[in-house]
């Protein structure tokens, strides 16, 4: 055996003995992450909704020196509200009180076994949450599918909604006049087959752009937790059918509707597009242009700003947070 052979057999082994190491450090999780410590104390609302009871987790986050203000933090698909940690820091550091639902069907929130989801339920879901803390307007920020979710809410509650800001918002285009559909049952197909490897390299293609950073790994192991729960199958069951909704329900043909001033953080590497990989190249590459996508967008919202952060994926206040954070304030001011 050459020395060559050797080192490659050798890394290989290495490389295998390093993967096993991560599956193993995957800590499983019941469908509401039992045992995760969010950053900040978590409390719930009971909802009625659709006959049953759901428990709508959330946190709220009280500055030590209020300026009277609210900014509320809507996740993405493959996120929940802990990942809005730094962001809740500095914004009750500047003086706003900071709400970060868990929707239903997402982080330490009821997963129920049927529910038709829709992002008008959401919307009343989250009306209903700030109804309970006596909170009549908030400023509204919204990532990935939190986005679709923020607009539909400011579409529905405009009386609400003092500013609108979108951080790589989904949504920005319709994604059924060009992919096919897909069901509810193969979404749940695919989601049953998820684990740690899988998440990771989807969340390295789609919200890093190839660019992957040991910072990012803690998100992508949250989510493989799931995977190795008893409860799996609910959570996958619940992921399925929200992306049936978000599939199903653009907000796309919406936007002129915006009256509140709003702020497009877009990092401008992004391509993400639901869909995608179901639809042949020359269509490929026409979707998820977020650089072009950001700025169509902009000029439709009667009020809005446009701030392109280049070189950063998907999610700018993870990838890239100084560049992220100090735009938002400067626009909550």
């Amino acid at each position: 055996m050459t020395r060559r052979s050797i080192f490659v057999t050798c890394f290989l082994a290495f490389t295998f003995l390093l993967n096993n190491a991560n599956a193993q450090t995957i800590t499983p999780y019941d469908a509401e992450l039992a045992g995760y410590q969010y950053p900040y104390p978590v409390s719930h609302i009971t909802l009625n909704v659709q006959g049953q009871s759901l428990q709508m987790a959330y946190m709220d986050v009280q500055p030590v020196k209020p300026n009277g203000k609210v900014v509320m933090l809507l996740h993405g698909k493959n996120f929940c509200g802990a990942y809005w940690d730094s962001t809740a820091a500095d914004l009750s550091n500047n003086g706003y009180r900071v709400i970060i639902p868990d929707q239903i069907g997402f982080g330490k929130s009821a997963k129920p076994a049927h529910l038709q989801y829709s992002f008008q339920l959401l919307a009343q879901n989250t009306k209903a949450l700030l109804d309970s803390l006596k909170i009549p307007k908030t400023a509204v920020l919204g990532h990935s599918m939190g986005g679709m979710l923020a607009t539909r809410f400011t579409l529905m509650y405009p009386q609400m909604v003092e500013k609108l800001i979108l951080e790589n918002p989904i949504g920005l285009e319709d994604w059924k006049v060009k992919v096919p559909y897909q069901s509810v049952d193969k979404w749940y197909e695919g989601e049953l087959k998820q684990n740690f490897e899988k998440i990771k390299q989807y969340q390295l293609n789609n919200y890093y752009a190839g660019q992957w950073k040991p910072a990012f790994e803690k998100w992508a192991v949250l989510q493989a937790g799931w995977t190795a729960g008893a409860d799996y199958p609910r959570v996958a069951w619940n992921s399925a059918l929200t992306y049936d909704m978000i599939f199903t329900q653009p907000v796309f043909y919406e936007f002129e509707n915006i009256k509140a001033p709003t702020l497009l953080i877009i990092g401008q590497r992004d391509r993400t597009a639901l869909g995608k990989a179901n639809v042949p190249e020359d269509v490929k590459k026409t979707m998820g242009n977020y650089p072009e996508l950001g700025l169509n967008v902009s000029k439709r919202i009667p009020n809005a700003k446009l701030v392109p952060i280049p070189g950063i994926g998907h999610s700018p206040h993870i990838e890239s947070y100084p560049q992220f954070i100090q735009p938002l304030l400067d626009f909550l001011k």
